[in-house]
């Protein structure tokens, strides 16, 4: 059939040319932009998978950058433990200078370098975060993406509670000293030949006041001697194995006597030899006069409001002020419970003294006493107002129980400083693992995308020289169809 109205044929070649030239600006598009995916169209399944990939890229991507000032920052803070165990070396080469009897310089002089390097370490904790409230005593949380969930996808590293804190005071040496002081007990020569305790035991209680608890207690120690006895020395191996944890060392005086040392506060009884030579006589009892202390003194309880007694204790960190009623001060348990409560924070304890009805009072540092208020000059502390005499620490007792027992305390402290480097370093590989893997996912994740997103060239350089040609085919094809009606002209002459 033919037919000069519709030109079928036309419109065929028409309707493919269209087709074609879509075909070879798609094949542009494509090739231009790298992209085989330039619109929802195009694949909008595909599309949707490969923006998840492109996003998770995105998260991963900053996830290492996060990792990254993570691992920055616990390296700030591992330099920072470092510096500080090399002050814990200085420092035990300090005790350990002083902890000779046959060291003849200065002890004086000893801790007030001591003493300095001390407030140094708390320095270098604070600048490190790692104190109370400090900026990395906590629980670092470092998100870094790729996880299945949010928890999965955040690395976390515990620098949190007191375990983690590297000042002087959380690390057990805050209050240590390597100046002479100290308390005798006794006058038995432990230096002797002599064997002590064959057959039998020891005992000596320390009344302590603990800070971490915030209460005071009892502790007894038990030394027993075989049944063919010890040396001195084998007694105070003994002892200082089981002291060791409470910051109190055994060590005998210039005489060889029995001598304990250390900063806390204690009183300290010895009890009666159960057979064999006593380590010191049954029933002697001291205070630490190693510290500043109101030496064990009687305390009447107060029976009535209006036998009231205030006492105000200061020292450099501060001045509080305790009210010892018929309540408070009923009892010396009471009254002890009444002062700590108030004073404890200020590192002044009180504990019951060397015999039943006293009181003492001691602290590492210098504090004062004063009676503002005394409805009774038979109750209380004190006869009357003013203040207490507080004494110094002795220089006579011993001249290296503070140093044995700093040089025990920062034992401790190094073991516990070797704690927290380990989760610091712990925490550096833990961040360059997950650094690792995160940039395993992202190679990995911009592969499928690309599998996905990305054009393939060879393909595409292919099919435009398919679409040039196809779309000259059509144009030839087409004016072929233009010029077909003119046929019937030739019916139209004949």
């Amino acid at each position: 059939m033919f037919s000069v109205v519709t030109n079928v044929n036309s419109l065929i070649a028409q309707e493919n040319l269209r087709v074609n030239n879509e075909f070879q600006s798609r094949t542009i598009q494509r090739l231009t932009s790298g992209y085989r995916i330039n619109a929802s169209g195009d694949d909008a399944a595909g599309l949707a998978v490969a923006n998840k990939y492109r996003s998770d890229i995105a998260e991963l991507v900053q996830g290492v950058r996060n990792a990254n000032d993570g691992i920055s920052a616990l390296q700030i803070i591992d330099g920072g433990l470092n510096n500080i165990a090399k002050i814990l070396d200085r420092l035990k080469t300090l005790a350990t200078q002083s902890a000779s009897s046959t060291f003849t310089g200065s002890r004086v002089t000893l801790n007030t370098e001591y003493q300095a390097l001390l407030a140094e370490i708390n320095r270098q904790a604070s600048n490190i975060g790692l104190v109370e409230g400090g900026t990395y005593n906590t629980t670092l949380q470092v998100y870094i993406g790729g996880g299945s969930n949010q928890a999965n996808a955040k690395v976390t590293v515990d620098l949190s509670g007191p375990l983690n804190r590297v000042d002087a005071t959380s690390l057990g040496i805050g209050a240590t000293s390597v100046a002479a002081g100290g308390t005798t007990l006794g006058n038995v020569d432990l230096n002797s030949t002599t064997t002590f305790l064959a057959g039998g035991t020891q005992t000596f209680t320390f009344n302590l006041y603990d800070p971490t608890l915030g209460q005071t207690g009892s502790v007894t120690v038990t030394v027993t001697g075989g049944a063919s006895g010890i040396t001195g020395s084998a007694a105070l191996t003994q002892l200082n194995n089981a002291l060791a944890s409470y910051g109190i060392s055994a060590t005998t005086d210039a005489n060889g006597y029995l001598a304990f040392g250390g900063t806390r506060a204690f009183v300290v009884t010895a009890g009666t030899a159960s057979a064999g030579n006593a380590l010191a006589a049954g029933g002697t009892a001291s205070d630490n006069e190693g510290v500043y202390r109101l030496a064990s003194t009687s305390f009447t309880a107060v029976a009535s409001s209006a036998q009231t007694e205030v006492l105000v204790f200061q020292n450099a960190s501060g001045s509080v002020a305790v009210t010892l009623d018929n309540t408070t001060g009923a009892s010396v348990a009471a009254a002890v419970a009444a002062i700590n409560a108030q004073t404890a924070a200020l590192g002044i304890y009180a504990l019951p003294g060397e015999s039943s009805g006293q009181i003492t009072i001691q602290s590492a540092s210098d504090f004062s006493i004063v009676v503002t208020q005394d409805g009774s000059t038979s109750t209380g502390l004190a006869a009357g107002t003013g203040p207490l005499t507080v004494s110094d620490p002795s220089t006579n007792a011993t001249t290296t129980a503070n140093a044995l027992a700093a040089l025990s305390a920062i034992t401790t402290a190094i073991a516990n400083l070797g704690l927290v480097q380990g989760r610091v370093g712990t925490g550096q590989n833990k961040l360059q693992y997950a650094i690792q893997l995160a940039q395993s996912q992202i190679a990995s994740y911009s592969a499928a995308e690309s599998r996905l997103r990305d054009a393939d060239m060879a393909a595409e350089a292919a099919n435009l020289t398919k679409a040039q040609v196809m779309q000259q085919a059509s144009l030839a094809a087409m004016a072929q169809a233009n010029a077909a009606p003119q046929a019937v002209l030739a019916l139209l002459r004949g």
